[in-house]
């Protein structure tokens, strides 16, 4: 199996002196053994690193080298969630330790390392499978994951005091208009009528459940014959909400064959979800409503709204490479990805599936 890791990426190292004289005298498990550490080569955000000492191994996860986007990459907030999420949802990663920003410079997380497959854009395909057979596992997979998030009893968890449900839909759009434009740096035909109409146009919202907010192939795993979904990460945005905000970021996500180059790549090589067997965005959507027993009805709008999200997300992205604070050249044509999800939202708000 080919490594999810690779060698620390130039101006983003960790003091490892300084790091594994912290582990040793807070995580009693570590054994006195020289800390190695190398970097998880997914993610164009928050920074993961994988440790080992021995035959011990864990994960860091801290925010993006320089400045960072007002309230975004809150490690010790996705720290306090994944300690409520995790008794209830193994396959989010148990937390071990949370520091503040004096060790590494940045505040910081350790939490366990899972280990099995991630699937972004390549398949393979195990012994006596068919494609086809492999790609309607997954996507039912995915799909009862979403629906074993959402029926979680939030009231259960200190979740309840850390969110704020009422007004959820409302504070989304005003927040991820105002940080479009915080972080806006070229000229996008069509914005001005995407944000109006997401603005007017608002759902009210039926339900209100734990909601991961960036649920998507390459943030899960899968044990090595596919059959089951194990891990489930980068839990920073999850929050207590609208669950159809969460299937629409999903949605956003799940590309389809015929959905254009740009947006079927992203800047990347295409989605395995355009191969045979693989759901189609609507007949996740009809699994899901059947799984969850959730109206859909709207799931239009949402589905929109995520597209748009996904394109400021990218434009933080950019803005920063823009302006010196990365020198990641992944980022150097994120640019042309924004148009084009903003292109695409625009499309969508002017259609039903």
């Amino acid at each position: 199996m080919t490594s999810d890791t690779i060698p620390i990426r130039e101006g983003e190292g960790l003091d490892v002196h300084r790091l594994e004289q912290y582990l040793k005298a807070n995580i009693e498990e570590i054994p006195n053994k020289p800390l190695e550490i190398s970097q998880f080569s997914a993610g164009k955000s928050n920074l993961t690193y994988q440790l080992k000492a021995g035959n011990w191994e864990a994960v860091l996860r801290r925010p993006p080298m320089g400045p960072v986007a007002p309230k975004a990459h809150d490690m010790e907030r996705e720290y306090k969630v994944l300690q409520e999420i995790h008794p209830f949802f193994n396959q989010a990663p148990k937390p071990f330790i949370y520091s503040d920003k004096e060790l590494l410079g940045a505040p910081f997380f350790i939490m366990e390392r899972k280990k099995g497959l991630v699937i972004d854009d390549s398949l393979t395909i195990p012994d006596g499978d068919s494609t086809y057979d492999v790609g309607q596992r997954i996507s039912q997979l995915m799909v009862n994951t979403l629906v074993q998030l959402h029926a979680i009893n939030y009231q259960k968890t200190k979740l309840k005091d850390m969110t704020r449900p009422a007004g959820f839909m409302q504070r989304q759009v005003d927040g991820w208009i105002s940080r479009y434009h915080r972080s806006k740096t070229d000229e996008i035909n069509g914005i001005d009528e995407l944000t109006n109409w997401l603005e007017s146009h608002l759902p009210h919202s039926e339900k209100t459940t734990i909601i991961h907010y960036d649920f998507k192939l390459n943030n899960s795993m899968f044990n090595q014959q596919l059959t089951r979904l194990i891990g489930v990460f980068d839990w920073e945005m999850s929050t207590v909400g609208d669950p159809l905000a969460d299937l629409g970021v999903a949605l956003s996500y799940w590309h389809e064959k015929n959905d254009s180059d740009l947006l079927k790549r992203g800047l990347g090589e295409e989605s395995v979800t355009t191969k045979p067997g693989f759901f189609t965005r609507e007949e996740f959507i009809q699994a899901y409503a059947l799984k969850s027993g959730t109206d859909v009805s709207q799931i239009h709008y949402y589905l929109t709204f995520a597209y748009f999200k996904l394109a400021v997300i990218c434009q933080q992205i950019y803005y920063r490479w823009k302006r010196g604070q990365t020198k990641d050249e992944r980022f150097s044509n994120l640019n042309l990805y924004v148009n084009n999800l903003i292109q695409h939202a625009v499309k969508t708000s002017r259609r039903k599936l």
